[in-house]
């Protein structure tokens, strides 16, 4: 398995859900890129892609590439990391029946969507796929969604990524209008999925809330929660993708 992170404390908070021998992850590089790997079963690689679709999507495919290579390709690709929370009883922020996602709290993706791909017309913003050509949304494996929610606490929904961060309540709420389901918003979701796609390899989004989304406040901000939430959330998983298929349609 691969584990995507932005930057090295969100990869350092992950391999700390899996103690035991040996003490540190083992360290190679590929093309540049550091992969740590943590022994065990499932056998976990680590890697800090970079912030941003883009870059996250060349890390993610470096490694994926070389993996496949060496004749020893990945079995599911996992974007991890903090982010932005839509607040609860925000409208159209989250599912029904769903709670929202408050600073703290842990959400996997069920769609991995990107908020910001396509063009902006007199109309309002037309995604890609409405211009004839791309995609804006990938599909976590239903069943492994459901799992990991079952065993972390995770709320399932849309989790969205852009290029920009939101911070004022006026992108908020357009994002909100034009993406009912969503719960959390992140930087790197779309271009991992993206290169795990083009793999043919399947592909989640987990992650812990930072701060809600809207205005920027610092002071609002609870970055050291959302990374121990992050830590005992992937420590819940071992047993679920134990058990998973990876062939599952």
């Amino acid at each position: 398995m691969l584990v995507a992170t932005a930057v090295p404390v969100e990869r350092d908070a992950v391999a700390r859900a899996f103690p035991g021998p040996p003490a540190e992850p083992a360290v190679h590089r590929v093309a540049g890129l550091v992969v740590h790997r943590v022994a065990g079963s499932p056998l976990f690689d680590l890697i800090a892609a970079g912030v941003g679709p883009a870059l996250a999507a060349a890390s993610t495919a470096t490694a994926l590439t070389a993996a496949a290579l060496a004749g020893t390709p990945y079995d599911l690709v996992v974007s991890a990391g903090i982010g932005g929370g839509f607040p609860p009883g925000a409208p159209g922020s989250a599912p029904v029946g769903s709670t929202g996602a408050p600073v703290g709290s842990l959400v996997v993706a069920d769609e991995i969507t990107a908020a910001d791909l396509g063009a902006e017309t007199a109309e309002g913003f037309v995604p890609v796929t409405e211009l004839g050509f791309g995609t804006v949304t990938h599909r976590p494996p239903e069943a492994l969604v459901r799992a990991i929610a079952d065993a972390t606490g995770a709320t399932a929904g849309a989790v969205l990524t852009g290029s920009t961060v939101t911070g004022t309540a006026a992108r908020a709420e357009a994002l909100r209008a034009r993406h009912p389901r969503a719960l959390a918003e992140a930087m790197e979701g779309f271009g991992v999925a993206e290169a795990a796609a083009a793999h043919g390899v399947p592909v989640l989004e987990i992650r812990a809330v930072s701060n809600p989304v809207g205005p920027r406040d610092r002071a609002a901000w609870r970055i050291d929660d959302a990374l121990a939430a992050l830590t005992e959330g992937f420590g819940k998983l071992t047993p679920v993708l134990r058990s998973w298929n990876p062939h599952e349609p």
